[in-house]
């Protein structure tokens, strides 16, 4: 009897450890990787709340990792989700350059590789690109400026670029000059900051090299803290004649409220147009209260959505669709962009509001 039951014991022992075993390698087996820049901002959390409602929701396994502001554990990330066996990875670069090094590994290994919100630069490397339209960006911003701006000529413009590691600056700063551009040339806007961009306003047309030194020249880095110190001492200096009506191009939310903060101390600064990015909860609040002009609306529920449905177009053997192509210096990527919008104080409620990508609640939270 003692023998019977040892015998018992043993099967039900083996039984289990090749439960546990087949368990661990199906749990550890991930169809799609997703790399994303930071898990301590709000817009990164938000897309990977996406990504897995989205994936997990039709049946494919997926994993996120967050980058944390460094290329060299964005590689890393890269080598984890393509040792776990994935098969599709999207990802966010953290530098646009430094990350063709990062997706190696995956090309390596025959995955297919989304690049998502950024474009991946000088890689061949990339097999598709989802982004908002990043042109159209730019073109917003100036428009607002252009239909909001005071009487007459000479009118003192500041701009404020992005982070110069992040492709898109570059991107979203040449659709504004191209608007932007004609208004310097004929003296009805005036620079009162950005020598670089001084030297060319009778250049609707500027190579990538001078594109790069103005948005090195006065990069915020996508930062409040950034955008707030450039302004403190750019405003320090600027004369009398740089100031009273003024317009603001800020290259996005968190640029534009650490602008106005300097702006609306001011004295000498008699109003102020500045634009925006991103449709954020605090600038919404800046709209609201008259702090900030507008912002651009790029909804991130809908991006998310793209790239999955580019990855779910992969995984299942179909074709993928695309509206655009970008260059990113080795390729033309096929590329899916996502439509953006203007919100000022005037569509905010529709657009934001009553669409359910915000709530009232919400908004008067920031208050």
């Amino acid at each position: 009897m003692k023998k019977v039951l040892k015998s018992i014991l043993g099967l039900f022992l083996i039984a289990l450890s090749v439960s546990i075993f087949t368990g661990c390698t199906k749990e550890e087996t991930v169809e799609v990787g997703i790399c994303l820049p930071s898990g301590e901002q709000n817009r990164w959390l938000q897309d990977k709340a996406q990504f897995e409602e989205m994936l997990d929701g039709v049946g494919f396994s997926s994993e996120v990792l967050f980058s944390q502001a460094s290329s060299i554990t964005e590689k890393e990330n890269v080598k984890k989700l393509v040792d776990k066996g994935i098969k599709v990875l999207i990802i966010c670069p953290e530098d646009s350059e430094a990350a063709a090094d990062s997706i190696q590994y995956a090309k390596d290994n025959g995955v297919k590789v989304i690049t998502y919100d950024r474009l991946i630069t000088d890689s061949d490397g990339v097999d598709y690109f989802v982004t908002f339209n990043s042109t159209e960006v730019g073109a917003l911003q100036a428009q607002y400026l252009i239909d909001n701006k005071p009487e007459g000529k000479g009118i003192p413009l500041y701009l404020y670029t992005g982070l110069p590691a992040d492709n898109n600056a570059g991107i979203f700063f040449r659709g504004s000059w191209e608007v932007l551009q004609p208004y310097l040339a004929d003296g009805t806007f005036v620079l009162a900051n950005c020598p670089e961009a001084q030297n060319n306003i009778y250049n609707k047309e500027l190579s990538q090299e001078v594109v790069d030194k103005i948005v090195m020249q006065e990069a915020t880095d996508w930062s409040y803290e950034v955008a707030n110190n450039r302004a403190k001492a750019e405003f320090a200096n600027a004369t009398k004649d740089q100031k009273g009506d003024i317009l603001i191009l800020a290259a996005n939310d968190d640029t534009a409220r650490g602008i106005a903060d300097v702006v609306l101390q001011d004295p000498d600064v008699t109003s102020y147009k500045i634009t925006g990015q991103d449709a954020g909860l605090a600038s919404v609040v800046y709209i609201v209260n008259g702090k900030q002009g507008m912002s651009v609306f790029k909804n991130t529920n809908t991006l998310a959505k793209n790239a999955c449905k580019v990855a779910m177009s992969i995984l299942n053997g179909e074709e993928v669709e695309t509206n655009a192509e970008s260059n990113n210096g080795k390729l033309y990527v096929p590329t899916l962009e996502t439509p953006v919008e203007c919100i000022t104080i005037d569509n905010y409620v529709e657009k934001l509001i009553d669409s359910g990508y915000y709530t009232l609640a919400q908004i008067n939270q920031y208050k």
